[in-house]
């Protein structure tokens, strides 16, 4: 198994963790009655499920098994790789903790944050569309 896909796999299963504790939290504010700032980390939690875990683990296989390229550069560039890990990663954690200050704080620059860390998820997504397109080919 390749090194990165290792850290992606590793890294969505921490993002997992993470999200299934702040479902619970999230589950937990009406039954418990805790402060409703607790409601803004709602979308943190479907980003840290749907990015974190599920879209890191399928960048992470998809890494390694999808066919190879060449003999001479089975996957593609390990560079891009490693920057589809990187900018996915930055972007996922700037907006945990831009998005919900962006709503308690919206005059700040949360705001500004929010949007680094979108442009940051979508730069990874298309650097992981190049980096894979050509593996993607009939027999």
């Amino acid at each position: 198994m390749p090194t990165l896909t290792r850290y992606h796999i590793k890294t969505a299963l921490v993002y997992f963790v993470l999200a299934l504790l702040l479902g619970v939290l999230l589950a937990a504010q009406p039954v418990f009655n805790l402060p409703p700032l607790i409601g803004t980390l709602r979308p943190v939690f479907l980003h840290l499920l749907i990015v974190g875990w599920i879209t890191q683990l399928i960048i992470g296989v998809a890494y390694w098994m999808f066919p190879k390229k060449s003999k001479e550069n089975p996957r593609g560039s390990t560079k891009v790789g490693w920057a589809v890990y990187v900018l996915l990663n930055l972007g996922l954690v700037l907006r945990a903790v831009s998005e919900p200050l962006s709503v308690i704080y919206p005059q700040t620059i949360a705001g500004v944050a929010l949007a680094a860390a979108a442009v940051l998820q979508v730069g990874a997504g298309w650097l992981f569309i190049v980096n894979t397109w050509p593996r993607v080919k009939e027999r």
